[in-house]
């Protein structure tokens, strides 16, 4: 198993290297491997879930429900069908965003169609 320094952590997982140290705070990182001298180390399991924690992050997971995911997690296969369900209106949620953004790009495209056509009259 490969071991990673909190920058080569950071450099692969996209998060700062405070943002490590705050997700290791609140819960959302355990158990981080630490040197003799104190260091974090991180392994490939870390940077697997750190993937999973920026993938929920990048689609609007509030922390808070994050959290309850992670704890979920760490308690154990009795909370599959939990971690299911969160994930699952989450994705829920995700989509409503999705189709909001959707319109709203229909819209723009629509407002810089109608600006383009504008400059061309003037030329």
């Amino acid at each position: 198993m490969s071991a990673y320094t909190p920058s080569e952590t950071s450099r692969r997982s996209g998060f700062s290297l405070d943002t490590l140290r705050y997700y290791e705070r609140i819960g959302l990182l355990s158990e981080v491997d630490r040197t003799p001298g104190g260091q974090r180390v991180f392994s490939d399991d870390d940077l697997g879930w750190l993937g999973l924690l920026r993938c929920l992050r990048d689609t609007g997971m509030p922390i808070n429900q994050m959290c309850r995911f992670a704890e979920l997690a760490r308690t154990g296969d009795q909370t599959v069908a939990d971690r299911v369900e969160l994930l699952r209106a989450h994705a829920e949620a995700v989509e409503e965003q999705m189709a909001l953004l959707e319109r709203q790009y229909g819209h723009l495209r629509e407002k810089i169609r109608y600006y383009e056509r504008e400059l061309a009259a003037q030329s």
